[in-house]
C-alpha cells in the first residue's frame, strides 16, 4: 500500500508542477501581448489624428479582424517611412475604400 501511496503522491506533484509551468507561460505570453497592444496603440498615436483614431475604434465593433489588419499595414507604413505627416479621418476613408474594394451587391426579387 505505501508504494502506491508513493507513486500517487509522485504523480500528484508531476501534475501540480506541470499546471505551475503553464501557468507561468500563460502570463508571459499575456504579459508579451499587453506589451506589444501598448507599443501598437503609441505608434498608432503618432500617426493618426484623433478623428481617425475615433473611425478605427467604431470599426472595431463591427469588424475587428480587419481593423486589425489596417493597424498593422498602418505601422508597416509608418515604420518604412512611408507616413510623413498625421493621417487624417479623410485619408483613412479613403484609405479603407481602397481596401475595401467593391461590395457585392445582393438583390431579392419577389415575384
Amino acid at each position: 500500500m505505501t508504494d502506491l501511496e508513493e507513486i500517487r503522491r509522485k504523480k500528484m506533484l508531476e501534475l501540480q508542477q506541470r499546471a505551475q509551468q503553464q501557468n507561468m507561460e500563460a502570463e508571459a505570453q499575456r504579459e508579451m501581448r499587453q506589451q506589444f497592444e501598448m507599443q501598437k496603440k503609441q505608434i498608432l498615436m503618432q500617426i493618426l489624428t484623433p478623428e481617425a483614431r475615433s473611425r478605427l475604434a467604431n470599426l472595431r465593433l463591427t469588424r475587428p479582424e480587419f481593423v486589425e489588419q489596417i493597424e498593422l499595414q498602418l505601422i508597416q507604413l509608418a515604420q518604412m517611412g512611408r507616413v510623413r505627416s498625421k493621417i487624417t479621418d479623410e485619408q483613412l476613408k479613403e484609405l479603407l475604400k481602397k481596401v475595401t474594394g467593391k461590395k457585392r451587391e445582393i438583390k431579392i426579387s419577389r415575384v
